[in-house]
């Protein structure tokens, strides 16, 4: 589950998506590509392939209005009181986002839940704005120290990187992370079209 499928959108045809979909399905869980999962169910007989989790995007987020950002925040708290859920962050502020809504208004709901928040920054400058943004979690929520002398968040909150994803940017993000002192466990990454198809791909 930590290298999530976000392609459909990003190639050039339903067949591509189900190809390179159902390719990523060899080693990943995660996906919200169907056409991968009815190619797999089809032409391998594989009832369930891959899963996804409640998600918001920026515009079930913009559409609260940003003086209601917080509140749309607390509707998914609310609507997934269990279970893993990811909430897109960077609508209007990620920093204020992480500090002031999730680490601060929400904190309560999140550590009482039963389950995990994915917070989402969607922009900003690789790796900077992953590295800032366990920073600001981190002063919110604490976090803890791995056997191998890392730093982890605790366990209901973590982090999906979704945007500018591919196998280069991929490393460059968790080397930045390992010299940071931080575990790899705190993020998963989301990719889009650099994950099916690609002009390098042969």
């Amino acid at each position: 589950f930590k290298l999530h499928d976000f392609g459909f959108r990003g190639v050039s045809s339903t067949e591509s998506a189900a190809i390179g979909g159902a390719a990523h399905l060899v080693n990943f869980l995660g996906t919200d590509n169907m056409a991968a999962l009815m190619f797999v169910k089809d032409h391998y007989h594989e009832t369930i392939t891959g899963f996804s989790i409640p998600a918001s995007e920026h515009s079930t987020m913009t559409s609260w209005g940003r003086e209601h950002e917080v509140d749309a925040m607390r509707n998914m708290l609310e609507k997934y009181p269990k279970g893993i859920v990811a909430c897109v962050s960077d609508s209007y502020d990620i920093y204020q986002a992480c500090e002031k809504y999730w680490g601060t208004e929400l904190k309560a709901m999140i550590e009482a839940r039963d389950g995990v928040l994915v917070v989402r920054p969607d922009s900003g400058e690789l790796p900077g704005i992953v590295l800032d943004v366990l920073e600001k979690l981190e002063g919110k929520f604490g976090s803890s120290m791995t056997s191998t002398g890392h730093k982890l968040l605790p366990p209901c909150i973590r982090v999906i990187q979704g945007d500018g994803i591919d196998i280069k940017s991929l490393e460059m993000i968790l080397v930045a992370m390992t010299e940071a002192g931080w575990a790899a466990d705190n993020l998963a990454f989301g990719s889009g079209g650099a994950l099916l198809q690609k002009l390098h791909r042969d």
